[in-house]
């Protein structure tokens, strides 16, 4: 059954290709992170299977009956006032029926000054985007293989432009017992625009994502690996500031090697004590890191940090994310079990 399913992910990764991942899809939002454990860890990790319901928005294959009555919701600040939150809800209805579950998500871009072609000031305007998801997920019956889906419905309003999708997110989670390692693989966002922003049908930012896990046996201490954007190879571009000019006067671009445009890929991140009331969380995003670094000085860009505190049925959750010297950002996270 594994070998398999391995066999199935890399036919469907290898055939699929788009081009650069920057500034060519709409709803971009439905990729940020989603809890602060999740940024903690470097991002888009998607192999925990606890009680976290925040997993669920990113593989819906995580959700379990652990899940179940557990509320979470989560807040950060972006840069200037653009805002971000979500929200998430696991409820079983039944044993036989597994746990159902809701989510919610949105960004809100602060507010605009509007000017005209001609410099002239006019109406100051607003920029918002969210998403509603219902998720279920399945144990396969006599395996340790789960799948799962998300359904979300989008909707987005840029000053005057509205525009209302849909999309489905996949997930596959395979748990080995036997060596407390998780293996999974999600395809997020696969949908289309129901009416456009101005009658122009934009594609909506499909992502493979791959991960695996493990919790060492005796060190309290799980790790993570996370492969992103596997839906195509080339993820690098040539920085213009980071050319060479040559004695003559000519520029040249930035060689990105095979090594560095592979790394890009990568997200690494730790948790300590994963299991006990108090954890510690430590992660680094390569493409984070490799994008935002400043030639000859080091802003440890791609490096995130928390830590979660459990008091009874209450979790506090919170991370902190370096991108640049000038800009950084920090999630707050509360988690509810009402059983």
């Amino acid at each position: 059954m594994l070998k398999r399913l391995v066999v199935f992910f890399m036919l469907l990764i290898c055939s699929i290709s788009f081009g650069q991942i920057g500034g060519r899809y709409t709803y971009q939002f439905l990729n940020l992170t989603t809890s602060p454990r999740q940024a903690a860890l470097g991002g888009k990790t998607i192999t925990i299977y606890d009680d976290d319901v925040n997993q669920v928005m990113f593989n819906p294959a995580t959700l379990n009956e652990d899940m179940d009555n557990h509320l979470a919701m989560n807040y950060g600040s972006y840069y200037g006032q653009a805002s971000y939150g979500t929200a998430s809800y696991a409820y079983t209805y039944d044993r036989h029926l597994q746990t159902f579950y809701a989510g919610v998500s949105y960004v809100n871009y602060g507010t605009f000054e509007g000017y005209d072609e001609n410099g002239q000031a006019t109406s100051d305007f607003t920029g918002n985007e969210g998403a509603l998801s219902l998720g279920y997920a399945y144990n396969i019956p006599f395996t340790d293989v789960h799948v799962g889906a998300n359904v979300k419905l989008i909707t987005s309003t840029l000053e005057t432009y509205n525009s209302i999708g849909g999309a489905i997110d996949l997930g596959f989670l395979y748990i080995i017992e036997k060596n407390d390692l998780n293996l999974a693989l999600v395809i997020r966002n696969i949908g289309t625009q129901f009416t456009t922003y101005s009658g122009i049908q934009e594609k909506l930012p499909l992502e493979i994502i791959a991960g695996v896990s493990q919790e060492l046996e005796h060190v309290p201490l799980r790790w993570h690996l996370t492969l992103e954007n596997l839906q195509q190879w080339n993820v690098s571009f040539s920085n213009p500031v980071r050319g060479e000019t040559n004695l003559d006067g000519t520029a040249s671009k930035e060689k990105v090697s095979f090594v560095n445009n592979a790394l890009r890929h990568v997200i690494v991140g730790v948790e300590l004590f994963p299991k006990k009331a108090f954890n510690i969380r430590l992660g680094y995003n390569f493409r984070r890191g490799e994008e935002l670094r400043i030639e000859e000085q080091r802003n440890f860009s791609g490096v995130s940090l928390g830590f979660g505190l459990k008091m009874n049925r209450l979790k506090f959750n919170y991370s902190y994310s370096k991108y640049t010297l000038a800009a950084n950002t920090s999630l707050f996270g509360l988690m509810f079990n009402f059983q």
